[in-house]
């Protein structure tokens, strides 16, 4: 048997208000929880269904709000926005952290030599292919060579920057070598982004009106959301990558930091990780999932068509920017 949803309760409403960047963080913050990452596979597919009962009208007996608003946390955590298919697990937001600050910590650490460059940017670059691809806008599918020239043109893109850089900077102050990964991080997702999601930018995406009824595909659009993605995934990074350097410039000085360099390694992972566990859903916050574009920037036949058949009734679309 089950039960009706309590009264006025809409599970897909926005707990915090989506239009202010605090309402975005907390919304963040809670589905980018890196301890859902541990949440066993039955228990995921279990909020999913707990999460599509509740949108049918019907949950099990006794269901709590929390309860409910809890498998929509793991729900939002694991399973895709458009498509409502579960995401690869090193895809997913919440694996940001543990899986950033890893392989940060590492390039931060291990900038030095041209071979430890190559390989932790090509790791870098291989986790954001995934990061990307399972995050994209899922009504615009790629094929399996776009993924490869995507992969392939971000790492050279990062490669190249990184090794440029790392040989330019051998008489330059120390300092300036430790930002090198950075640069390196922030030309690859200028790359890594547009070219995965390329399909998005050459037949546009899906957009809706206030009401999600669907309108047609802007190019515009998909050019917007990429680009208000690029700008956020390289903030993510940038605090950790620019202000921790000078932090372990720093304490290197001292002597019992020359005593333990051993321990550096983990030292910037662990930091890492305290600066991506607020950065991540931050850096997300910056600008709303669901992206607005004003109908006056459309292109003109679409917008010809929204106005012939709504009038000035739509004076914004909407659309899923993704992450």
């Amino acid at each position: 048997k089950m039960a009706t949803v309590p009264l006025g309760f809409n599970i897909d409403a926005p707990r915090w208000d989506q239009s202010t960047f605090v309402g975005r963080l907390k919304h963040f913050l809670n589905i980018t929880d890196p301890r859902t990452v541990l949440v066993p596979e039955e228990e995921l597919d279990q909020a999913k269904a707990l999460v599509e009962g509740c949108r049918a009208g019907l949950v099990p007996p006794g269901s709590s709000q929390e309860q409910l608003l809890y498998a929509k946390k793991l729900y939002d955590s694991a399973f895709h926005p458009d498509s409502g298919e579960k995401m690869n697990l090193i895809g997913r937001m919440s694996f940001q952290v543990p899986g950033g600050m890893a392989i940060t910590g590492c390039m931060l650490q291990f900038y030095r030599t041209v071979p430890a460059v190559v390989f932790w940017q090509w790791v870098n670059q291989s986790f954001n292919a995934f990061v990307n691809y399972t995050n994209r806008n899922a009504a615009s599918p790629v094929s399996l060579r776009q993924i490869g020239v995507a992969y392939v043109t971000a790492t050279g893109a990062a490669l190249a920057t990184a090794v440029g850089l790392n040989l330019y900077t051998k008489r330059a102050p120390p300092l300036l070598a430790r930002w090198v990964p950075f640069a390196a991080v922030a030309a690859a997702n200028c790359v890594n982004i547009p070219m995965m999601r390329q399909q998005e930018i050459i037949n546009g995406i899906t957009v809706t009106d206030g009401d999600n009824n669907e309108l047609g595909r802007s190019r515009r659009a998909a050019v917007k959301g990429i680009a208000q993605v690029v700008v956020s995934r390289i903030t993510m990074a940038a605090p950790g990558m620019i202000i921790l350097p000078i932090i372990m410039e720093r304490l290197e000085k001292f002597t019992f930091m020359q005593r333990i360099r051993v321990l550096h390694g983990p030292l910037q992972v662990l930091l890492c990780g305290g600066f991506l566990l607020f950065m991540v859903p931050a850096a997300c916050a910056l600008f709303p999932q669901r992206c607005s574009l004003a109908l006056a920037d459309l292109e003109l036949e679409l917008r010809d068509s929204i106005v012939a058949r709504h009038g000035d009734k739509v004076p914004y679309v909407y659309f899923n920017k993704g992450l």
